[in-house]
């Protein structure tokens, strides 16, 4: 089935992002991995070849498009490479630290860190999830206690995505230890801040060259221009930006999902067994049948949220119940990829191997399947209250 939600800029731009790719990514990407470690160069590349900081307006060095379906190309083309860990680093840029603070930054704000990012010179990252605070945001321990004209922060993070090289971090801290939901705040630590440190470069069992790290705030202090957004705010405002959040993983989801169909379509067709080529099995067919159907209705659902999100219309539950759909049916369609592939779906020299471990961390990050269920659950039940 023809998708028709892009027209011919999409197009015109895919072609730019797919032959940036060629050029500045995939030729570095094993390596990358190994080294657990994007090189910050691709990150500057991105930057001049507007591959990242598509919605920082152009008085700030980007490029003034809020259109989600240009970032839904770029997640398209890095699929398609396997590129995954570099795409995810600057997911995060596009995708949640920029739109936080081009909502809620000062002109001051913006400023001082929206050219940098556009550019890529400046690595972005939000702290949240504590080692005793992941979904449960309640649970947030991290303190920042105004001094002055200073706030004070205190505390660790772990699992931070970008963490090793981000020199913009967006921290979520608690404010007011007695006003439960309403005592959090956001607060921008910068790099080079006296008593901000990093722990380990966490290994993980996927995204190897996205790097995740713990963080250390010891006193640290910065000035107090730095709360983004209002103070006791930061609960709301990490609520706002949801939908953007949930929809983007649900662009990954599927995006990751069509690759590994397409590559596994056109090994079944090149390999033979039994005499005759794996595609022409009974079996084979069913499951790409199978496949094909889920990813196309799937495509059609995201793409209809994708609309929503730029008409100001998609929900924070809508957007959840994409991101657990996709995401879920991103391990089962890889999980079968690897399996039409035999013994070769398990060799790290084929994209369907390095997307069966990038794969599972999907159902995880960004709110767990069941977080997911559970905020569709209250808002049916909702209904009856």
């Amino acid at each position: 089935m023809k998708r028709n939600h892009y027209d011919a800029d999409h197009e015109a731009y895919r072609d730019t992002v797919r032959e940036f790719l060629a050029r500045e990514v995939e030729p570095h990407h094993e390596r990358w991995e190994e080294q657990r470690l994007v090189d910050r160069s691709a990150w500057l590349a991105a930057g001049k070849s507007g591959i990242i900081g598509l919605a920082v307006p152009e008085e700030f060095g980007g490029s003034g498009v809020t259109d989600y379906r240009f970032r839904q190309v770029v997640a398209e083309e890095v699929a398609r490479t396997a590129t995954t860990s570099f795409g995810a680093g600057i997911a995060l840029q596009d995708d949640i630290v920029i739109p936080y603070l081009l909502h809620l930054g000062t002109e001051e704000q913006k400023q001082r860190w929206l050219p940098g990012m556009a550019a890529g010179e400046l690595i972005g990252a939000i702290a949240m999830t504590e080692p005793g605070a992941g979904s449960d945001l309640q649970g947030v321990k991290t303190t920042a206690v105004r001094d002055g004209d200073e706030w004070v922060i205190n505390g660790q993070k772990t699992f931070i995505s970008n963490g090793i090289q981000a020199d913009v971090v967006i921290v979520v801290c608690r404010t007011d230890p007695e006003a439960g939901s309403k005592g959090f705040s956001l607060i921008v630590v910068e790099d080079g801040t006296s008593g901000f440190g990093r722990g380990r470069k966490l290994h993980k069992v996927g995204l190897a060259a996205q790097d995740t790290a713990e963080l250390v705030f010891e006193d640290v202090r910065v000035p107090a221009g730095n709360l983004l957004g209002g103070e006791g705010r930061g609960f709301l405002h990490l609520m706002e930006n949801l939908p953007l959040e949930r929809i983007a993983m649900s662009v990954s989801g599927i995006t990751a999902a069509r690759a590994a169909y397409e590559w596994t379509k056109q090994y079944v067709f090149e390999r033979k067994a039994f005499g005759k080529q794996i595609g022409d099995l009974q079996n084979t067919r069913f499951v790409l049948a199978e496949m094909l159907t889920e990813i196309e209705v799937t495509e059609s659902h995201v793409d209809r949220c994708v609309l929503a999100l730029g008409a100001g219309e998609l929900t924070a539950v809508d957007a959840s119940k994409a991101k657990w759909w996709a995401t879920e049916l991103q391990k089962r369609v890889v999980d079968r990829c690897v399996q039409l592939h035999g013994g070769y779906g398990y060799m790290m020299e084929y994209p369907i191997a390095r997307s069966y471990t990038d794969t599972r961390i999907q159902t995880i990050y960004g709110g767990t399947t069941e977080v997911m269920k559970e905020i569709i659950g209250r808002d049916i039940a909702a209904e009856f209250r």
